[in-house]
């Protein structure tokens, strides 16, 4: 399958970026090299670094940025993009981009295990190395599924997910999403079965647990920050409520100065703002992005710029 990626609010976040000529630039989520592609065809004497965990991502965008000799493409996870780029002898950059989530190339391809609409091995990891999903539905314990699938899918049948788990695990090892999907749906009363996609809060969970999605988000936004050159941007696009929350959080505190208690009188912290907010509220898609791809209908992109002084 020839990998398809539609590119999230593609005109908007590279307007966010406020791209340079001679910039330097990181896609840290390269997919489909659509957003690479766009910031490569704007630099001259500038320079890209995309990169991507999906070894099938790093080789279509090698593929696609071939053209432009000021793109390089690295297989990481982006929570390393710091050291890649100090490894690489870059000491700062003029814009960061994040496109969170899972591709269409990931969703679609069946054998890649994420999708609870074909039957295919139970796999979801997006580096192809490491524990799969099969490994953490049928190892864990009823506890840490029930925390991972109420936390990072906010599923209320967690629990009832859980045990029913257990108890099929104790049969046979679940190996294929299909199998995961039926159990999924028989452990929800049958109201919460009816709705369209029952298993998908569950899938999104186990999927974000297999890896490790939050924890390289959390590790990054301080890094990415830190990284940038004065007047440099970081846009991030979110695709779930527990990515919003985390970038809204971490921008609102770079934007923020004084953080003396109310009833102070004049401010005794010192503290500063490091940046300011590029959009007070996040940007959604537009009526005819949705129309061209609905699974665009939850994406958020938050933009903050770092401060010049």
């Amino acid at each position: 399958m020839e990998f398809s990626h539609y590119s999230v609010m593609l005109e908007e976040s590279i307007a966010g970026l406020n791209i340079r000529p001679d910039g330097i630039y990181v896609d840290g989520t390269a997919g489909g090299a659509g957003h690479s592609c766009q910031i490569a065809k704007r630099l001259t004497t500038g320079k890209l670094f995309a990169l991507d965990k999906d070894p099938d991502a790093v080789s279509i965008a090698q593929k696609r940025l071939a053209p432009y000799p000021q793109a390089a493409v690295i297989q990481a996870d982006f929570k390393d993009l710091c050291w890649q780029l100090k490894e690489r002898g870059i000491t700062g950059v003029d814009g960061v981009l994040l496109d969170l989530g899972v591709s269409s190339y990931q969703l679609d391809t069946a054998e890649r295990g994420f999708s609870y609409h074909q039957d295919a091995p139970l796999d979801m990891r997006m580096s192809k190395v490491g524990p799969s999903a099969q490994d953490l539905v049928n190892t864990y314990s009823v506890e840490e599924l029930t925390r991972i699938i109420r936390e990072f899918g906010e599923e209320k049948y967690a629990f009832s997910i859980a045990r029913q788990i257990e108890k099929a695990r104790a049969k046979a090892p679940i190996t294929t999403t299909g199998q995961l999907a039926e159990i999924i749906r028989e452990s929800m009363p049958y109201s919460a079965r009816r709705e369209k996609n029952p298993a998908k809060k569950t899938f999104q969970a186990i999927r974000i647990a297999v890896n490790g999605e939050l924890d390289s988000l959390s590790q990054v936004l301080d890094q990415a920050f830190d990284f940038l050159n004065p007047g440099g941007r970081f846009a991030v696009i979110t695709f779930h409520s527990l990515e919003d929350r985390m970038v809204k959080q971490k921008f609102a505190d770079f934007a923020r100065g004084c953080i003396c208690p109310p009833d102070f009188p004049v401010c005794v912290c010192g503290r500063k703002p490091r940046g300011k907010l590029v959009n007070r509220k996040p940007i959604t898609p537009s009526e005819q992005e949705l129309e061209q791809n609905r699974r665009s209908r939850s994406a958020k992109l938050r933009i903050v710029e770092k401060n010049r002084e």
